[in-house]
């Protein structure tokens, strides 16, 4: 039946978590999280409820590989709750950022989905990812991904507003760094390159959210 480390060290891998961002979602540190997926320590107490809750699995599954009498299926994850933020929040957030603690009136939309605490949702606007987004449209951003060929990023590229557009790898500079491009999906709209501005990407696209009826 395996060790609860094996246990645990397989959960993470399925739900394509890192060490480090299974840790942060349970308060504790990457190092933490790899002395139990070893078995050197055991997770107990809040620990054990938190690593439990945010896997989707009982406690008594972490620890004995099988769950309650009274629990014959493992638990359904909690749904996150993820903040709709504006463009200017969008161009200053980090990784470090931690979604659950913003201050003030804050719109949320709810996810199943296992994210990063910074994740973050805008509303789209303008045309130029038309067609297959529109303005209204929402989608939801994972700061802890870095992009790959094809993916939907949120980036900053000068100014104080961020702004949302389609990934295009271009390769490697003469000093290493890589080079992409943004790409609108609407061709009225210009593509940008890392190689001739300073572009920062803030994080990629996870989800999208459309409403079928509109106000």
């Amino acid at each position: 039946m395996g060790t609860l480390g094996t246990r645990l060290k397989e959960l993470r891998k399925q739900r394509k978590l890192t060490q480090g961002q299974l840790g942060k979602a349970v308060g504790v540190s990457d190092v933490t999280i790899g002395y139990w997926e070893r078995d050197f320590n055991v997770p107990g107490g809040k620990s054990l409820t938190n690593l439990a809750r945010y896997l989707g699995v009982s406690e008594g599954f972490l620890l004995y590989g099988r769950e309650d009498e009274s629990n014959v299926s493992a638990a359904p994850v909690a749904a996150q709750q993820v903040p709709i933020i504006s463009y200017v929040q969008a161009g200053a957030w980090t990784p470090e950022c931690d979604a659950r603690n913003l201050e003030g009136t804050v719109d949320y939309i709810l996810t199943s989905e296992l994210h990063s605490h910074s994740t973050f949702a805008l509303k789209v606007k303008g045309k130029s990812m038309e067609p297959e987004f529109v303005e209204g449209d929402v989608i939801i951003v994972d700061p802890e991904l870095h992009p790959g060929p094809g993916d939907y990023v949120v980036a900053k590229n000068g100014g104080d507003e961020a702004t949302f557009k389609k990934y295009r790898a271009r390769g490697i500079s003469e000093y290493g760094e890589e080079i992409f491009e943004l790409v609108p999906l609407n061709d009225d709209y210009a593509i940008r390159n890392s190689a001739k501005e300073k572009i920062h990407i803030v994080g990629v696209v996870v989800e999208h959210r459309r409403m079928m009826r509109r106000k």
